[in-house]
């Protein structure tokens, strides 16, 4: 579609690609998030969407992605990538940015099936996005949050040298619990080998850039 040119956007990485979903995307994307993301007892997101039955976690997968599609403007965005590893649909990755314009900062989430985890995919997807928020999109800041008993997440955010930058309070399943931020800035972030972003251009304008 030309008129909507992030249907074109992707990056790639040594093992993975990382793209705008088609529906036949969102299809698979929904598949994974039927079989879960994570073990009983364990809740990673301050929306509790994934202790849904299976058919109603696919369906609001499919939901989520139309919601961010719809409600994309400069002033407020969400690119959320379905993540490809060896052929399969495994997860996604998002950027997000609020008065990107002004403000240059962006904000990351993800979640993977939980067959995939441990595989060292969660890094690389993650380095993926940090490539095409600095080198592509100009980012100044990239922030990320977990918590603090998400350590794989926060084990990937140390990474990528990430700084501590305070704390949030939340309550989760009824109960209050701590999200820590972390911040990366422009001038510290290291570039990855091997990272490429396709077909960008057309899609700066939707973006405000």
């Amino acid at each position: 579609m030309r008129s909507w040119p992030f249907f074109r956007l992707s990056i790639t990485t040594p093992r993975l690609e990382l793209r705008y979903p088609s529906l036949e995307d969102l299809d698979e994307l929904a598949e994974r998030a039927a079989e879960g993301v994570h073990e009983a007892g364990v809740m990673p997101f301050l929306f509790p969407w994934s202790e849904a039955a299976p058919a109603e976690r696919a369906h609001s997968t499919i939901q989520y992605h139309f919601r961010q599609w719809g409600e994309l403007s400069p002033a407020k965005w969400s690119l959320d990538f379905v993540v490809v590893f060896e052929g399969r649909i495994v997860g996604t990755q998002a950027l997000a940015g609020r008065d990107f314009t002004l403000l240059r900062e962006v904000s990351s989430g993800s979640w993977l099936g939980r067959r995939f985890q441990g595989m060292g995919i969660g890094t690389e997807m993650r380095g993926a996005v940090l490539h095409l928020a600095f080198a592509g999109l100009g980012a100044e800041y990239a922030t990320t949050e977990a918590f603090e008993d998400n350590h794989s997440s926060i084990a990937v955010t140390r990474k990528f040298g990430y700084h501590d930058d305070g704390i949030t309070l939340h309550r989760r399943q009824g109960r209050p619990v701590v999200t820590r931020n972390f911040r990366l800035p422009r001038a510290d972030w290291t570039p990855v080998e091997g990272i490429e972003i396709h077909h960008l251009g057309p899609c700066l304008p939707l973006l405000g850039l």
